[in-house]
């Protein structure tokens, strides 16, 4: 099938390919002789022009014959997922991922059980989108594409191979994938598709939560998730697994977006996930565990949640900047944002030495003194000059 003009016609060669770890991979595993080929989105992005984080190969060689090539050559050989015919090559500045060639054997929705096998478009067949399934040769750079993936591509268009009910019921975690996918690439969302994820959204009920909130990251992380969030919604795809979300969140989302965009300020999925939900920190912590975040995670977006109620600098200074910017961007308030873009918190400029100075006796009450200067101080925007520190101390204590 020949490349659609907006396309390459063949895939520019990587520049990992001209290190000496490159050549030493390419060399191993016979990519001159087309028997390793370069798979998925190493292909797709680099047609597209984006950048390519990962370096997915597939191959003819069966698992153990990629771990003997790889260590005669001089790489290092991981056994990552050799059950499955994965091996993770390692280099000086190189790790890629080998994939021996596979046919689905069984699969239950989560889990496939897979047969090695050395015919290409049967490897291509099992996976999930066209756009997915393309093969490229290095350092040649011809395609290999078996169900129209280029045209997909440069439609923008997120299309099952084979039929989307039957893709779906095979893994459930393809629901997520078409719409993140259709997301990224912002393209018209594919109506075969559409209609199958509409009709098992159930079926995400049977995934981890540690999965479906990868994919949610991913989603979320995307330039304008706004146009596809509101699909799935309109069509229930939350439904099942996080009803918390509604209609009135995208507004809110969508004010989130904006305010990013005005500021400068990087989208972060945590930060339009607590503008999704309601404003209820029991809601967010609800959900935030039931997705198996970080503790780290969960605390970012329940402070996130919380309404923003004013008071600039005493949240930066007890929540951190971070929390204060994010509450800011759910209001759509931007003109203190690069105030606290620029802000590193300040080192409080007395301690409780400086009270029992101004004759408060050890106790109690050098804390309550030392707190009211702390808020005071706080107020009046964490000034550093002598005087005015001073001042606030001496109000501090005259207060006792």
């Amino acid at each position: 099938m020949s490349v659609p003009p907006k396309l390459p016609q063949n895939l520019p060669l990587p520049a990992w390919t001209a290190t000496p770890a490159g050549r030493a991979l390419l060399g191993a595993l016979g990519t001159a002789d087309a028997d390793t080929r370069l798979v998925g989105g190493a292909v797709r992005d680099a047609l597209l022009g984006h950048p390519v984080k990962d370096i997915d190969l597939a191959t003819r060689f069966p698992p153990a014959e990629v771990v003997r090539r790889l260590e005669a050559a001089g790489l290092k050989a991981v056994p990552t997922g050799i059950a499955h015919g994965t091996v993770t090559a390692v280099g000086a500045g190189l790790v890629a991922e080998v994939t021996t060639l596979r046919r689905d054997v069984a699969t239950d929705g989560r889990h496939a059980e897979v047969a090695f096998t050395d015919d290409w478009q049967a490897d291509a067949s099992r996976r999930d989108f066209t756009i997915n399934a393309l093969y490229a040769t290095l350092p040649q750079g011809a395609i290999s594409d078996f169900f129209g993936g280029c045209d997909d591509l440069a439609a923008r268009r997120v299309r099952f191979i084979g039929d989307p009910l039957q893709r779906i019921a095979e893994d459930h975690l393809r629901i997520l994938r078409f719409f993140r996918f259709s997301a990224r690439f912002a393209g018209t969302l594919d109506a075969e598709g559409l209609a199958a994820c509409s009709a098992r959204a159930n079926d995400l009920m049977a995934l981890s939560r540690e999965r479906i909130a990868q994919e949610l990251r991913g989603l979320l992380g995307v330039a304008d998730p706004l146009p596809v969030l509101a699909e799935m919604l309109a069509r229930g795809i939350w439904r099942p697994v996080l009803p918390e979300f509604a209609a009135a969140g995208l507004d809110v989302l969508a004010r989130t977006i904006a305010a990013e965009a005005a500021t400068g300020v990087a989208p972060d999925w945590r930060r339009r996930l607590a503008a999704l939900l309601p404003a209820d920190r029991a809601i967010a912590d609800d959900v935030t565990a039931r997705l198996r975040l970080s503790n780290a995670d969960r605390t970012r977006v329940a402070l996130a949640v919380r309404p923003w109620a004013g008071d600039l600098w005493a949240t930066a200074w007890a929540e951190g900047a971070e929390a204060a910017i994010d509450r800011l961007l759910i209001a759509g308030m931007t003109a203190d944002v690069p105030a606290l873009v620029a802000w590193a918190r300040p080192k409080l400029p007395a301690s409780g030495r400086d009270i029992i100075a101004r004759g408060i006796a050890a106790g109690p009450a050098v804390a309550a003194a030392l707190g009211r200067f702390e808020r005071a101080w706080v107020a009046a925007g964490f000034p550093r000059d002598t005087a005015t520190v001073a001042t606030l101390l001496d109000r501090a204590v005259a207060v006792t």
